[in-house]
């Protein structure tokens, strides 16, 4: 069984891993392409102001509480 705290911590920092080791490696991989052509998007159309880093945050928190969820 894997610690759900460290999952989420883990899904925090880079969405995908804490889904990943909970053993849906299909979802984590899937979190992370979200975060990577999310952070692109959001970059070209607002660049690095506060909509783009609210956004991320916000999307880092659902990844980590999904992982914590995942693994619990």
């Amino acid at each position: 069984m894997v610690n759900a705290i460290l999952a989420a911590i883990l899904s925090f920092f880079i969405p995908g891993l804490g889904q990943a080791l909970a053993g849906d490696i299909k979802k984590g991989v899937i979190f992370f392409v979200i975060a990577i052509v999310l952070g692109f998007i959001l970059g070209w159309i607002f660049g690095m102001g506060i909509i783009t880093y609210i956004v991320a945050l916000l999307y880092d928190l659902y990844a980590a509480y999904d992982a914590y969820n995942m693994a619990k």
